[in-house]
C-alpha cells in the first residue's frame, strides 16, 4: 500500500542518502515529499521547508539530518501526527530518541530504504 513519505534532509546531490531515499521511495510507489529549507526542487519534486508545510497527512518521515538538527524537528512531526519516524544511521542520538519518545512518536532506528526491501546502493 503506497504511503506518503517525508524525506527530511532531502538533497539534490545524487550521491547523498537524502537523495537516494527520495528515489527509492518513489520507485517503491510512495508519494514522496522532500523536506529541505534550502532547496526548491529535488528529482522533479517540489521541496517543502518543513513537514508542517505539507498539505494533508504524512504516514512516515525518514530523517537524513544530524541529530542536533533533527531534535528541532520532532515537535513538528508530533504536531503533524506522523505515524512513524525512521532515524537513519547518523541521524540518531540518545537525546533525540529520548525527546521523540517523550512526544509519543513511533521511532524506528534503522535504514528506511532497507526497511522497504531495497538498498541505497541501487541509487
Amino acid at each position: 500500500m503506497p504511503r506518503t513519505v517525508a524525506v527530511i534532509g532531502a538533497s539534490s546531490d545524487r550521491r547523498k542518502f537524502g537523495n537516494k531515499a527520495v528515489r527509492a521511495f518513489r520507485a517503491h510507489g510512495d508519494t514522496v515529499h522532500p523536506i529541505n529549507p534550502h532547496e526548491r526542487v529535488i528529482e522533479g519534486l517540489e521541496v517543502y521547508p518543513s513537514v508542517l508545510a505539507i498539505p494533508g497527512p504524512i504516514d512516515m518521515a525518514t530523517m537524513y539530518v544530524p541529530p542536533e538538527i533533527g531534535v528541532g524537528i520532532l515537535d513538528e512531526l508530533a504536531k503533524k501526527g506522523v505515524a512513524e519516524v525512521w532515524l537513519n544511521p547518523g541521524s540518531e542520538s540518545d537525546a533525540l530518541v529520548t525527546r521523540a519518545r517523550a512526544l509519543g512518536l513511533n521511532i524506528i532506528e534503522a535504514c528506511s530504504v532497507v526497511g522497504i526491501g531495497d538498498s541505497p546502493s541501487r541509487y
